[in-house]
């Protein structure tokens, strides 16, 4: 028979153990959910994602609807770079959803509001295309203040890709402008303008080839 004295001391030290097991344990639980935490994307960051996935799928219906308008107009070559605008709009609306997924957010789909069916010419669309990406420009800096402020560096990495692609895509629409007020009513130019954006091919973005 084990004395008394010595089985006390015993269950104290088995007690002691247990809590001391018990707390490392919690511990290690704590910090994983600390860390989780860190990891999640905040509610601002999150909404302010979900309302650029649905402009970027906005983009995306404009420039279908454009390059539906320019095809019944019968420039086929303006209505495939419209094309690919629209492809990489929905490229773009893929590469948050992706991201906002990864982060432990929630992607919430809006309606899509109503887009124009009709422009005067192409210089009227391609002049509606740079003020559109020079809204989108402005968008995407809103989400990189926020991150900013939140000290989401995570996020700022994801959308330094953005704003370079928005610098692209404003200088490519200036470009179109300028070339499009040279021609002017020139049929033949313009028939090569046309002939010219009807090579444009789609290519995928960088964010999306490297998965």
């Amino acid at each position: 028979m084990i004395p008394s004295n010595i089985l006390g001391v015993r269950q104290s030290k088995i007690k002691f153990c247990f809590a001391l097991d018990f707390s490392v344990y919690f511990s290690k639980f704590a910090c994983i959910i600390k860390i989780n935490c860190y990891n999640m994307i905040s509610p601002k960051l999150q909404d302010a994602i979900n309302a650029q996935i649905n402009a970027e799928f906005w983009s995306a219906y404009l420039y279908l609807s454009m390059a539906m308008h320019f095809e019944n107009e019968g420039h086929a070559g303006i209505a495939n770079w419209f094309k690919i605008q629209f492809k990489e709009e929905q490229a773009h609306a893929e590469i948050f959803m992706n991201y906002l997924n990864s982060r432990g957010g929630r992607v919430v789909l809006s309606p899509i509001e109503e887009v124009p069916v009709k422009w005067d010419s192409p210089l009227v669309a391609f002049e509606h295309t740079l003020a559109h990406e020079e809204k989108v420009t402005s968008l995407i800096n809103n989400i990189y203040a926020i991150a900013e402020a939140e000290h989401d560096y995570a996020t700022c990495n994801k959308l330094d890709w953005f704003v370079s692609e928005q610098v692209e895509e404003e200088e490519t629409a200036r470009g179109l402008i300028d070339s499009l007020k040279l021609i002017g009513d020139n049929g033949l130019a313009l028939y090569t303008f046309n002939q010219e954006l009807a090579a444009r091919v789609y290519n995928v973005p960088a964010p999306l080839a490297e998965k």
